[in-house]
């Protein structure tokens, strides 16, 4: 990269996911690894690997952990808290596992055995894997180890400050697993109501005068807990339980650390070591999310007064305590969080101001009768005291003893035992803290910018850096399972968005900004020597309009400016990225002031990155509209341009008209007004834009906070669910009112065996429609469900494991139980017409019972949650519930959300082959181009389709005039269509059915008096038979049927013909005439105000992929439509997915490790013990491969497709195993590097991997039926480069179907993967083993995973999977004499001859020598064909199959066939560096900024995945 002059040297490339602290990526190696004492330590006592037997015999030594403890795991000195890489070591050797655990006593474990413990489980949690799975074989142990560690503060050893921030740490991974029972139980006796015997006693009565209803529980409460003390013999002193004073002196202790003289001493110290003390406000924020804990946290917060306290604290306004003052606001933010403790509801904006005035009024009446000196302020208005500076003012005539007697005695805000009450500063505090106004949420936020600015930034206690490494407290709000209440939740959500949204700005501005290479010029103005192709510098930049404030409001309603900026020096693609700016796209304003001269070393070391960059301020806009150099408008979607009058842009200058924030706008003309700052509109010099599809934060932001200003009405049936309260199966279809009790299941069973499998614990009883038992009952069936049926649904408690053993007993009860008898009624379909096009499109896939389970549920009103395992049918079953619900509710309406547009279109492609009309379906969004059907969905598609569909209707209402002997132009319109139907056909109906009555004796008189017998003579066959009565009336209500759902069609097209505009028929399509409408989650959240504006309605919301889907972006879809007269009008909620399959996407490692946000709402209903059905047979792999990734499943088996399919039972041609895993050796001296952080690659790998694919091509494996998977994005990159080497310059190898990491490659499926596990050091990422689920179920076919096997086999969290691997050969094994893609051999067997190769340069090798051979082949082939051309038989010669990949590869010359197989040839390119191909890929793949020297500058800073 070039040097930037006027800003330093400094790394501008894009971070990737951080797994360690930059400073430890490089600083050991395998072989340092294997040398280390920990590791030949963990061989002799406890690791189980095939190395290390005598591990198993050894004896546990307390003496070797507490020296462990002390010489590897103890830090005594340093700014670290924990020594990561012997704590990595310590923890893949599975010391937990292997040896704490199993020989952990409560009694007599030491110390140094408990800490022990504590730092390995935080190992865990800092890897993201599971870190309660070992304790569950002693359930009863792990409590008393959970009550040890609370009372390890209580021992006589002194936890120093590391120790003590890693107790703390623990302690917070405890209190945020508290879905898991084993945890709960004893974690939650740390905050009840006992809690209140640390209260001061004036508190304590203050809080049950407050709370009468607690007097009577807290007597109850008093009562047990002294008689449990007299059984035990011990006295009865509640005060000193540790559940009372646990929470209590951590606070206490806390604050000693930052009382003002021992502050100054942390400072001279080194006061980053002494940060870890901020844990302590993580764990009272933790309980904060909880209701139940809140409401008995708040007094003791109060009584303590730590708001107060730390506000005096010298840190709170010291430059180095912006942190400390941050978590601070936060604490102080829910102390006073507008909610009421004890009944949970949401305090209004009113309640909170009348209790405030109520506070103020007590007070002043107080110090009118008591205080004389307070007269003024008892008679003063309450608009001159409520503010903080006027309050302090009134109370400072008070004494101190005045002021002790007046908050401690009668305000009883504090204790008068506190030795803080001696401070007249602290005693003014506590008060203006207790009586203050408060902002309001809602104030807050509405004064809030969307857009973020260069403070929000740069700020690291905010917007943390890309290497959090998930040990300090940040100053963010936190995603757990439950929240006080709706508001809260969107307030999380709101200031988590804006924040993700702000690093993603940041780092594009730092990715952007350098390219421009600015420079001062001769006349001291900003200039630029280089360009950025998301950057342009700006000639004019001038603000035309700020309207007067709203009512009620300060800000400008509106602030517009115009931005002129000149494309002339881009290339015509670039030209065309900025001239497809559009009306509310986002820009942001640059102002860039470089230092005359370049920073020196050590001034850019101390500098910040905007210094660094030059960079004063940025602001956000949006895009109102863009002209041309003339003045043309560009880019209309309003219709004020016509089509064909558009015309392309003219000239080169380009003028954007855009919408400034106006809360920023009113907070920087306040600034320079106030405080005399510069104005930061006259400053700026650059324009930048963003990627499209990463721009659309503001809408999203908006729709939140529009949320949070609306009463915001959640159905009653899903809201203290959603909030994580109540009976987790409240909202179960079984506890559900206004159920469908008949259901129509039209084409759900193939048979009537399909129907008894279904239900196995029934005796199913076909009937007839009269009530008649049936004995070859044949489809569609209706059923009504039976009480017992709804309690034996197949949804299982989410936080529950099931065990097979249990299913089989029930099933073992069931045989010898009676079965229930369940009534199914066999009905006859109504004729659907004469005409192929009128025939029902039917369902050809044989559900399973716990399928139909997920439909019965589906169908119902209330929550359902499939969990679909990977190829276990989740669309069809969803598309069949669709199906269902039409059918039974004709007149709802269903809202379909996905996470991406494949899904999306997979959906509804399906949907499509089902009998729901295509006049009612409708895709909203962008990927609707790509539906695989020559229909359009889009909503102009749909009103083209429809006024398509209206002219075929109405020249068919012709035709049925003619026929009848009427005038035509009964067929002019949809209305006069309408009085026809009325006055000629409706009426002709009725006469013949009138006259069938009295002529059923008659065979031939249906066909004889039928009145549109003219019309129908154009039918394929011959409609009636007139040899029977009752088939041909059947026949003549088919016929019928037809002529009915005609004109039922051409009254739909009514208002398609009386609205004119496009965008009413649009409207009117979507919120009237579709009853299946589709869209992405994004665009739910994007389009939410207009959904609002038309008037959009639905019922019903599904939602697929809803595990990979934000909880925010899973929340806006239920709230896309008005209230009805203050109720919710959706009825179902449908959510499938699969939580053991990856989260969603959040690039800052601190907001996903810190703030969950990874976590989606489905994950959180499961994680609450919510009711799912978990979809138990797959169809997609072999048995064998899915046995990799079924144990993560409950039950999870296979459709009899799979196992009776003649492909599953073919094995793999050239392979002995259909699946294997290879160990690849060190290559070149090598394993794993990472030319930048993050950015792994494995050079061997690579080579390994393509040699192999091309092994495949030349057997004839189709080259779509392979994809090569990884699992960084560096050796993606890595894997492209050696096959643009060494595939691609050839036709018969070519490129695979994909080459892509294992996270963009979730949802779908090749037959064959070649997986690289890339890391040789450490396991990485792929110890969530989600990941690995993901990675394990892509094959078809065949799996062949290429890793280190010494690294992956001591993985505890990944045994299962490794363990089937390696009981096959870890070297890969080959059929040598298989030489096609077509083999006879079965699956299971290896074959004749098995080929171990030995490494990378064999594999090689083979390649070479198989395309030899094929060479060779052909040769011959083409010999006999010209043999044959003179006349001579070829009959000897045998076929050659599957060699369609490489017809005509003869002609390639030797040196070619050098270059494809030699993997030496050319060199891969080494780490880091780049080649032209790779940086077209690259751009391809991210839509980088710039030429190739600005792409250069990203290549090794791809984020892992």
């Amino acid at each position: 990269m070039p040097k930037v002059n006027g800003t330093g040297a400094f790394d501008f490339k894009r971070p990737g996911t951080a797994e360690y602290r930059v400073d430890s990526l490089n600083s050991i190696t395998l072989e340092e690894i294997q040398r280390h004492k920990l590791t030949k330590i963990a061989a002799a006592n406890w690791a189980k690997t095939g190395d290390s037997k005598a591990a198993a015999a050894a004896a546990f030594n307390p003496l070797l952990v507490k020296e462990i403890y002390e010489t590897d795991l103890l830090v005594k000195s340093g700014q670290k808290t924990v020594p990561l890489h012997r704590v990595m070591i310590l923890e893949v050797s599975q010391y937990l596992e292997n040896y704490l655990w199993p020989n952990f006593d409560p009694d007599t474990a030491s110390f140094e055995h408990v800490m022990s413990m504590i730092l390995m489980i935080n190992e865990k949690f800092r890897e993201n894997v599971a870190a309660w799975m070992c304790f569950y074989d002693r359930k009863d142990v792990f409590k008393r180890f959970l009550e040890r560690v609370i009372r390890l503060k209580e021992e006589e050893r002194t936890l120093s400050i590391a120790e003590k921030t890693n107790y703390l740490l623990f302690m917070i991974n405890v209190f945020q697993s508290l879905e898991d029972e084993i945890v709960s139980e004893t974690v939650m006796k740390l905050v009840n109501l006992k809690l209140w015997h640390c209260l001061s006693f004036g508190r304590f009565q203050m809080e049950l005068c407050l709370n009468p209803n607690l007097i009577k529980k807290w007597k109850k409460m008093t009562k047990r807990v002294a008689k449990e003390d007299k059984k035990q013999g011990e006295p009865f002193e509640p005060t000193t339980a540790i559940e009372v004073r646990f929470l209590r002196s951590l606070i206490e202790e806390f604050l000693k650390v930052w009382k003002g003289e021992i502050f100054y001493e942390h400072l001279q110290l080194g006061l980053n070591f002494y940060y870890s003390e901020f844990n302590v406000l993580d764990i009272l924020f933790v309980y904060f999310d909880y209701s139940l804990s809140c409401r008995f946290l708040r007094p003791v917060v109060a009584d303590v007064a730590v708001v107060s306290k730390c506000h005096l604290s010298a840190l709170y306004n010291h430059e180095k305590g912006r942190l400390f003052s941050q978590l601070v606001d936060l604490l102080q933010f829910y102390e006073g969080f507008e909610i009421d403790d004890h009944t949970g509801t949401q305090l209004s904006d009113d309640n909170v101001l009348v209790a405030h005035y109520y506070r103020l009024q007590a007070f002043q009446l107080l110090a009118f009768k008591k205080i004389p000196k307070l007269r003024e302020l008892a008679l003063a208005n309450i608009g001159s005291i409520h503010k903080r500076a006027d309050l302090s003012k009134k109370l400072s005539v008070l004494t101190l003893e005045e002021l002790q007697d007046l908050v401690c005695n009668k305000l009883k805000l504090v204790s008068i035992h506190d030795p803080w009450a001696q401070k007249v500063d602290f005693l003014i505090e506590v008060m203006v803290s207790f009586f203050e106004k408060r902002q309001s949420q809602k104030e807050a936020i509405n004064a809030l910018p969307l857009y973020p600015n260069e403070l929000i930034m740069w700020d690291e206690s905010l917007v943390p850096s890309i290497n959090y490494s998930g040990e300090g407290c940040l100053a963010l709000p936190k995603l757990n399972l439950q929240f006080l209440t709706l508001h809260d939740y969107l307030l999380r959500n709101f200031n988590l968005f804006r924040l993700e949204s702000t690093y993603e700005i940041r780092e594009d501005i730092q990715e952007a900004v350098p390219h421009l290479l600015a420079y001062i010029n001769n006349e001291g103005e900003t200039a630029f020597r280089g360009w950025s192709r998301m950057a342009v510098p700006i000639k004019e930049f001038k603000i035309t309009e700020v309207k007067q404030p709203n009512i009620g409001e300060v800000k400008p309603s509106s602030v517009t400016a115009n931005v002129t900026f000149s494309i002339s020096s881009y290339k015509a693609q670039i030209r065309s990225e900025w001239n497809a700016l559009k009306e509310h796209d986002v820009l942001f304003l640059l102002s860039l002031s470089p230092s005359f001269e370049s920073l020196s070393a050590e001034e850019t070391a101390k500098s910040s990155v905007p210094e660094r960059l030059g960079l004063k301020f940025v602001r956000g806009c949006e895009v109102i509209e863009i002209r041309d150099e003339e003045g043309t408008l560009m880019n209309d979607f309003t219709g004020r341009i016509k089509r064909d009058e558009w015309k392309p842009p003219k000239g080169e200058l380009r003028k954007v008209t855009v919408a400034l924030d106006t809360a920023q706008y009113y907070m920087d003309i306040t600034n320079v007004a106030e405080k005399g700052k510069e104005d930061v509109y006259g400053t700026f010099n650059i324009l930048m834009r963003r990627k499209p599809k990463e721009n659309n934060f503001k809408a999203i932001l908006e729709s939140i906070r529009d949320l949070m200003n609306e009463t915001c009405i959640v159905p009653d049936w899903l809201h203290n669910i959603f909030l994580g309260y109540g009976n987790p199966s409240a909202a179960q279809w079984t506890n559900m009112p206004d159920l469908l009790d008949n259901i129509d299941f039209k084409d759900t069973f193939l048979d009537a065996d399909h129907l008894r499998e279904s239900f196995p614990d029934y005796e199913v009883c076909f009937l007839s429609s009269d009530g008649t038992e049936i004995e070859h009952p044949v489809p569609p069936f209706r059923m009504k469900l039976l009480k017992a049926l709804k309690s034996n649904t197949h949804a299982l408690p989410g936080n529950k494991m099931s065990t097979l053993s249990a299913v089989d007993d029930v099933h073992m009860a069931d045989q010898h139980s009676v079965r229930e008898r369940l009534i199914v009624e066999a009905y006859i379909p109504p004729d659907p017409g004469p005409y192929p096009q009128d025939k029902p499109k039917q369902n050809s896939v044989r559900f399973t019972p716990t399928q139909i389970g997920a439909i019965i549920s589906g169908i119902e009103p209330g929550l359902t949650m499939v969990v679909g395992p990977p190829g276990t049918g989740k669309t069809d079953t969803a598309v069949q519930i669709l199906n269902v619900l039409y059918h039974n509710c004709p007149s709802q309406r269903t809202l379909i959300i996905t996470h991406s547009n494949q899904a999306l279109n997979d959906l509804f492609e399906k949907i499509m082959q089902r009998d729901v009309p295509a006049r009612y379906l409708l895709r909203l969004g962008q990927g609707e181009q790509e539906l695989a059907t020559d229909l359009d969905f889009s909503r102009q598609g749909r009103v083209n389709a429809m006024l398509v569909r209206r002219l075929e209707l109405l020249q068919e209402v012709e035709r049925l005039a003619r026929s009848l002997q009427l005038p035509e132009d009964v067929g002019y319109t949809c209305e006069t269509a309408g009085y026809f139907w009325l006055l000629h056909v409706y009426s002709r109906w009725e006469q013949f059915l009138a006259a069938c009555a009295q002529n059923q004796d008659d065979p031939s008189f249906v066909k004889d008096r039928f009145p549109f017998n003219e019309f129908f003579s154009n039918t394929p066959e011959p409609v009636f038979s007139g040899q029977s009565f009752e088939k041909d009336m059947r026949a003549a209500h088919g016929c019928f049927r037809h002529l009915k759902i005609m004109f039922q069609e051409l009254e739909e097209c009514r208002a398609f013909e009386l609205l004119k505009s496009t965008a009413d028929r649009a409207n009117y399509l979507m919120t009237k005439q579709a009853k299946v409408v589709a869209m992405t989650c994004t665009h739910a959240a994007l389009k939410r105000k207009d959904f609002l504006q038309l008037g959009f309605k639905y019922d019903n919301l599904l939602m697929e992929e809803s595990a990979q889907i934000l909880e925010i972006e899973t929340f806006i879809p239920m709230l896309l439509q008005r209230q009805e007269d203050g109720y919710a009008r959706l009825k179902r909620c449908i959510l499938i997915g699969d939580h053991h399959q990856l989260p969603p996407v959040v690039k800052n490692m601190a907001f996903q490790k810190y703030s969950h946000m990874d976590q989606s709402l489905f994950t959180r209903f499961v994680r609450l013990g919510i009711p799912y059905i978990e979809l138990n047979a797959q169809g997609r792999a072999r048995p064998s491969i899915a046995e990799l990734y079924n144990w993560r499943y409950r039950d999870l088996g296979d459709l009899p497709y799979v196992r009776e399919d003649p492909i599953f039972h073919k094995a793999n041609a050239g392979f002995s195993y259909e699946y294997q895993l290879v160990d690849v050796p060190d290559y070149k001296g090598r394993g794993e590097t990472a030319p930048s952080p993050w950015f792994y690659q494995n050079e061997g790998e690579a080579e390994y991997i393509v040699s192999v694919y091309i092994y495949m091509r030349l057997l004839g494996y189709p080259a779509s039926k392979i994809s090569i998977l990884t699992t960084y994005n560096g050796q993606k990159l890595l894997i492209r480069d050696v096959i643009n080497r060494r595939c691609v310059p050839f036709d018969f190898i070519g490129p695979p179907s994909k080459v892509t990491t294992v996270d963009k490659f979730q949802g779908q499926q090749n037959d064959f993967i070649l997986l690289s596990l890339v890391r040789t050091r450490f396991v990485g990422h792929l110890r969530d083993v989600r990941r690995l689920v993901v990675a394990m179920s892509r094959a078809r076919l065949g799996l062949y995973v290429f890793c280190r096997r010494s690294l992956f086999e001591q993985c505890y969290e990944l045994q299962p999977t490794f363990q089937s691997l390696l009981k096959r050969p870890d070297k890969l094994a080959l059929c040598r004499d298989e030489v096609t893609q077509y083999t006879q051999r079965a699956v299971g067997e290896t074959g004749r001859q098995i080929h171990f190769v030995s490494g990378i340069e064999e594999m090689a090798a083979i390649a070479h020598q198989v395309y030899e051979h094929s060479a060779q082949i052909d040769l011959v082939l083409n010999a006999h064909e010209q043999d044959n051309l003179n006349g001579v038989s070829s009959a000897a010669v045998p076929p050659v199959n599957g060699m369609e990949a490489h017809q005509g590869s003869s002609s390639n010359t030797q040196s070619q066939t050098d270059d494809l197989m030699d993997t030496d040839n050319g060199n891969a390119p080494p780490e880091g560096s780049t080649n032209d191909e790779t940086n077209k890929e690259r751009h391809a793949d991210g839509g980088e900024n710039g030429d190739a020297s600005e792409r250069s500058s990203k290549n090794a800073s791809k984020m892992e995945e």
